[in-house]
């Protein structure tokens, strides 16, 4: 049956602060935890205004201690940005204080432009094209009897979940060829959605760590008691979207009425290309994107997106998934 779970970057609505933001991550996981969803991500972006999570293993903990049994992790961390060595640790701790609810999800982007990226990396000579490598290092700090001569403490035996994320075709196959669970992003990049899914199910390796192909998909959701309330509220993401792909990232603005009216037929083009896995409207509208698009593609699992400027309004929009949410067995594709 397909899960429902949610993914957080720790929106900084415009007038608000970051210490604001960690106090409305915290609220909304225990507000996930209560309606339950089965776990709870948060993602590592750095110089970003409109986004907290950068500091990404603090915020887990947080998250972590101010719940009981939700599962809490990193959707993701951006494995080039950092050593291997250090995230075993890091995630070992966490695992150490909240056995059995932590997930390491890795990515292989920087998180950040270019500049940011340098300066995140400037004691450092790998890059991305290292990625592979350095999952594989990660895996052995976690395992009982680790290959290397380092140890990761705490970290050795304590075998953190690991999933692959991408928004393309190679982590599919990374994650195929190491027998890991695999999440896509189709939540901003669904161009090649259907074709990462078909190869890592078709190329799959059962492993010590996953002995079937799991999925986790990427979804946003703007849901409200009318279709009308819902575009309106979706319009703070949409209007972060354009204001990230023209070189402007800012914080979430606040919602705008018949947005899409007021813009160029090619930013309506894009944010349709961008966002085209998401669920729009009112509770009944909502259920017929959500369950149209498990059958499309088989998904174990949804990982929820909800950028929405209003806090309540937020909350409001996970409940009303929540609530429509029917498990279904997966679809065969």
């Amino acid at each position: 049956m397909t899960r429902l779970s949610i993914l957080d970057l720790a929106p900084i609505p415009e007038g608000s602060t970051p210490a604001q933001s960690f106090k409305n991550s915290l609220h909304l996981a225990q507000h996930a935890e209560r309606l339950g969803y089965h776990r709870y991500w948060l993602a590592e972006h750095h110089g970003m205004p409109g986004i907290a999570s950068a500091a990404t293993a603090v915020l887990i903990g947080h998250v972590a201690a101010g719940t009981t049994s939700i599962r809490v992790g990193s959707g993701g961390i951006m494995l080039p940005n950092h050593s291997p060595l250090v995230i075993a640790e890091q995630f070992g701790t966490l695992e150490s204080l909240f056995p059995g609810r932590i997930d390491l999800g890795l990515g292989r982007a920087p998180g950040s432009d270019q500049r940011t990226a340098r300066a995140l990396r400037r004691n450092l000579h790998s890059d991305a094209d290292e990625f592979p490598r350095d999952v594989q290092e990660l895996l052995d700090y976690f395992s009982d009897e680790p290959q290397s001569a380092v140890r990761a403490v705490p970290g050795t035996g304590l075998h953190v979940p690991v999933w692959i994320l991408g928004s393309s075709l190679y982590g599919a196959q990374l994650a195929a060829a190491l027998g890991l669970p695999y999440a896509f992003a189709s939540h901003f990049a669904p161009q090649e959605l259907m074709q990462a899914i078909d190869i890592y199910r078709q190329t799959f390796r059962p492993s010590a760590y996953l002995r079937q192909p799991y999925v986790m998909l990427g979804f946003n959701v703007f849901a409200a008691e009318t279709d009308e309330r819902a575009q309106y509220l979706a319009s703070s993401a949409q209007q972060a979207f354009l204001n990230l792909r023209s070189g402007r990232p800012a914080k979430i603005p606040p919602p705008v009425e018949h947005f899409l009216q007021g813009i160029s037929e090619g930013e309506r083009f894009l944010l349709n290309q961008i966002l085209a896995c998401s669920a729009i409207g009112a509770p009944e509208t909502v259920a017929t994107q959500i369950q149209a698009f498990i059958a499309k593609t088989g998904a174990d699992e949804l990982m929820i997106a909800s950028n929405i400027f209003d806090h309540e309004a937020r909350l409001a929009s996970y409940r009303i998934a929540m609530d429509v949410f029917t498990p279904q067995p997966k679809a065969l594709i």
